[in-house]
């Protein structure tokens, strides 16, 4: 059994890879710091994980060291929005198999997390990438939802004027 731990503080994209990474046989947990991670590791055992390299106030690039130590065996890709050069070096360095910069779609997350070639052919409707402004969209809603629908609370959180998240909201679902 393959066994995936996605360590993501984004909650929504974390929910949306594991629902993917599960109808493509995954067994998956999240962990949402870097804490939760390294406890998760211990217990779950992962064979493969997806780590974000910025995880709220947390450096995902100091977990692998520690996570590589634990699991030795393991896969390891560290996803990121700040993809740089560097950042790629110095997570490979650290002991990374893999660096890909977010969104990442569900054919390149299986080809960096098997060994073998995946057959396109298999591949789910669903498996296109999210657009930004969905990305953007669902984590409003995330948010939102977190906030009892509180718009202002939830302008706050996201650092935007109120007005500016209302007018968004008012928008139908991105797609």
């Amino acid at each position: 059994m393959k066994r995936l731990l996605i360590i993501e503080d984004d909650r929504s994209f974390a929910a949306i890879v594991m629902r993917r990474m599960i109808k493509h046989g995954f067994e998956c947990q999240l962990a949402h710091d870097a804490t939760e991670a390294l406890l998760r590791a211990r217990q779950f055992k992962p064979t493969h994980i997806l780590l974000d390299m910025k995880l709220d106030q947390d450096n995902g690039l100091l977990l692998i060291a520690p996570l590589r130590r634990s699991l030795p065996d393991v896969t390891m890709v560290l996803l990121t929005g700040y993809a740089s050069i560097a950042t790629a070096v110095e997570a490979v360095r650290l002991g990374a198999d893999n660096y890909l910069a977010k969104p990442a779609d569900t054919q390149t997350l299986l080809n960096v997390l098997s060994d073998r070639p995946v057959d396109l052919s298999q591949t789910l409707l669903d498996d296109a990438p999210l657009s930004p402004k969905r990305v953007e969209w669902e984590h409003i809603q995330q948010v939102l939802i977190a906030n009892n629908g509180n718009v202002s609370a939830t302008a706050r959180q996201l650092g935007m004027h109120r007005r500016t998240l209302q007018r968004k909201l008012l928008k139908k679902t991105i797609k």
